[in-house]
């Protein structure tokens, strides 16, 4: 059996293969010890080889990964295997986003990356949403329906979260809110 792993800023996800085939699958906050929680997770698996990715994959590779791969090698492999026509991958991570550009032959051609700052990033959705009083799966939703046009000024995440806390305030339906988080970002 093989196992991906990738220790994300916010959750670590892994994946078990049996012959080039899907078998199991968990996602799991990263928590105060994601070591810890990583050797939870592979535990249950009598794991051959081991690849890891994401901003633990070195941390990995020094307790138990056999191989270590960047977070865009890793999305250009996952997004080949599963939808083989795919050229563009969008990745909206706890810490950071990358929009990468696949060629024909699904090698990474090109990838931007924001990794200065929280605006759009799935931090910043989970700020949103919570100061929304939302639960992440129902923010999409709840933005898609408000028609209104309403601005949100800060491209920071922390000076946005206090504007969406005064419209609150001012009695603007959160529905209304919602939907220049979600669109902008």
């Amino acid at each position: 059996m093989d196992i991906g792993i990738d220790l994300g800023s916010r959750t670590i996800k892994v994946v078990a293969f049996r012959q080039g085939q899907i078998v199991d699958q968990q996602l799991e906050e990263s928590g105060f010890d994601p070591y810890a929680q990583a050797m939870t997770m592979i535990g249950k698996y009598a794991a051959e080889n081991i690849v890891a990715t994401g901003y633990g994959r070195h941390l990995a590779r020094e307790h138990f990964a056999q191989k270590v791969i960047t977070e865009i090698k890793a999305h250009a492999i996952g997004a080949r295997h599963l939808f083989p026509d795919c050229r563009t991958v969008v990745d909206i991570g706890g810490q950071d986003s990358k929009v990468i550009s696949l060629d024909d032959r699904g090698r990474v051609s090109n990838f931007l990356m924001n990794d200065k700052c929280a605006a759009g990033t799935g931090r910043f959705l989970e700020i949103m949403a919570a100061s929304l009083g939302f639960r992440l799966d129902e923010f999409g939703p709840a933005a898609l329906e408000s028609e209104s046009e309403i601005g949100i000024n800060s491209m920071c995440t922390v000076f946005a979260e206090s504007e969406v806390i005064s419209m609150k305030n001012r009695g603007v339906p959160v529905r209304d809110i919602a939907r220049p988080c979600i669109s902008r970002w």
